[in-house]
């Protein structure tokens, strides 16, 4: 199924006065009319289509581009004609009262003294599944360009296609929430705010729940894509429409459909409107709180480790995001100085593995503005606490966990901030680890001596082949998160060798970044008989060590070979 999106067309109007019509006639028909489109959306950048009128519902026009229609012959023709007659009768007995029950109604009888929707269907840019124009909804003599009606706008090419349902819902929301905010309110939404009501919709009435190639299975994969991507913040790309639809899902399954219902009837919009929402319903949390149990959520997804902290829904239970890896080596004092900077209402997660002895960490973030970090810490037995720093006024926290290597398997931080001006808010991460002494040490010393004597082995047995060790094919040295040397420029080239399912960026820098650790990840868990399971691990860490090194060094030497 191709990615597709929405986006809401906003018109800037300084006039407020609406200039009601008079003397207007049912559509009928087989009628055609040319309607006023979006040329961002259509596959041709036409600002005027013609249209045909195919099918009157009780409550919908359904209107086809003309000359698309046109060109269909015999079969095709009757399979659409069909099609529409089925798209009408779900629009009138579940998309109509399902979503106006709800969210109350769209503005009826409308500018045009209608009851109709208009639905539009036009061939529009692949990437695109709809969108709605609220300037159709003032004269024409106020919106130049608008159709003086109450209309949605959907992509032609999906029409077919089951999920199409699911693109009217999310457009008549539009619809619907122009009536009820800006019409009758005065007030605008925030987009984002807008959108996610609107993506909520299909789940509302029950289209996602067969999941594959659902409306929430497209904004599942767009989120992993883009993570951290600012909730609030809007750009109408695919990581916008990710992540407000997965934080949507978790607000609903924990708070109830109410919030959006309340928030939209509230004459405050965005998080001021939800604040509304969740004190009217007599909820403890604010809604800063509930975004910040969200990105817990999005990394643990584990009820045992608290009711607020896991999906409920079948399709999202399994749901977790890959956070950025912090690796530890467990040969030597580690002391480690890391820098980073976050977007407002994002989620971020850092998760600190490796090492032996105790670990110290200190936070230190910007004092201009306050941070929220909380931490996860898990147990050598599989089982996550969450914690929160405690942060002075200079935004400054340090823990201390003895013998972090020996009890636990990773602490994972999970730092955000709600400020709204849009900035880029930095904190940096001081990390260091004590080696414990006597016996242990010596243990650990040994352990680097076993890696050293694997590497030379390596490096003899590809001499044997006829190949030399010290060339730029082969590697002796581990390679982790933060290096910058020649040999992470030849690791890089290594993997970009091995496929884009790899290292699909192919960006050859000498510095081991975000990208690199994600596609060393993906070699290890390719190959994770040879890496990942001797090591008893089950996914990959990103740290190039021995048995990484091993399987890179064996793939060098049969092209070699």
């Amino acid at each position: 199924m191709k990615k597709t999106f929405f986006r809401k067309f906003f018109c800037i109007l300084l006039l407020t006065t609406l200039i009601p019509l008079t003397f207007v006639l049912a559509d009928s028909e087989e009628q055609v009319k040319s309607f006023f489109v979006d040329s961002f959306f259509d596959s041709e950048h036409r600002e005027k289509v013609s249209a045909v009128l195919l099918e009157v519902s009780e409550n919908a026009y359904f209107y086809l581009e003309d000359e698309w229609y046109r060109g269909l012959v015999g079969e095709e023709r009757k399979e659409i004609d069909e099609k529409l007659e089925k798209l009408g009768k779900e629009f009138d007995e579940v998309i109509y009262p399902g979503l106006t029950s709800t969210y109350g109604s769209e503005w009826k009888p409308g500018i045009d003294d209608d009851s109709h929707v208009t639905i539009f269907f036009h061939q529009m840019k692949e990437n695109a599944g709809g969108y709605f124009s609220n300037g159709d909804e003032y004269p024409e003599i106020q919106s130049p360009n608008s159709n003086e009606r109450e209309m949605i706008y959907l992509n032609i090419i999906y029409l077919e296609q089951d999920i199409m349902k699911s693109y009217i819902a999310h457009e008549f929301t539009h619809l619907i929430t122009f009536n009820q905010k800006e019409r009758l309110k005065g007030v605008i939404e925030e987009i984002w705010l807008n959108e996610a009501r609107a993506d909520y919709a299909p789940t509302l009435l029950g289209y996602d729940e067969n999941y594959q190639n659902s409306n929430l299975q497209q904004r599942v994969r767009q989120f992993i894509s883009l993570p951290s991507d600012s909730l609030i913040e809007w750009k109408s790309e695919a990581g916008d429409y990710g992540v407000v639809s997965v934080f949507t899902q978790y607000l609903v399954e924990n708070f109830g459909i109410e919030i959006l219902i309340d928030s939209l009837q509230s004459y405050k919009v965005g998080v001021a409107s939800l604040d509304y929402a969740l004190s009217k319903n007599e909820k403890e949390k604010s809604f800063f709180q509930i975004f910040i149990d969200w990105t817990i959520t999005i990394f643990l997804n584990d009820c045992q480790a608290g009711e607020e902290y896991c999906y409920k829904n079948q399709n999202l239970k399994n749901l977790r995001i890959t956070p950025s890896l912090i690796f530890l080596p467990s040969t030597q004092k580690t002391d480690v100085f890391l820098s980073y900077f976050i977007k407002q209402w994002s989620g971020n997660w850092y998760r600190i593995i490796g090492g032996e002895g105790s670990l110290k960490l200190n936070f230190n973030g910007d004092d201009k503005y306050e941070f929220n970090v909380p931490y996860i810490l898990c147990s050598k037995s599989f089982q996550c606490s969450v914690n929160f720093l405690e942060l002075n006024n200079k935004q400054e926290s340090e823990i201390y966990f003895e013998d972090f290597g020996d009890n636990y398997t990773s602490l994972t931080l999970v730092p955000s901030i709600s400020n709204d001006d849009k900035s880029l808010y930095p904190f940096s991460l001081s990390i260091s680890m004590e080696m414990k002494t006597d016996n242990e040490e010596l243990i650990n010393a040994l352990k680097a001596q076993i890696v050293k004597i694997k590497a030379q082995i390596v490096a003899l047995q590809s001499k044997l082949r006829g190949s030399d060790p010290g060339n730029s094919r082969g590697f002796s040295r581990n390679l982790y998160y933060g290096l910058k040397i020649s040999d992470v420029s030849r690791l890089q080239e290594f993997l970009k060798s091995q496929g884009e399912d790899i290292y699909p960026e192919g960006l050859i820098t000498g510095f081991f970044g975000r990208l690199t650790e994600m596609a060393v990840i993906r070699f290890q868990e390719k190959y994770a008989s040879e890496i990942l399971e001797p090591l008893g691990l089950t996914e990959g860490t990103g740290f190039v060590g021995s048995s990484t090194l091993t399987k890179i060094n064996q793939i060098f030497s049969d092209v070699s070979n």
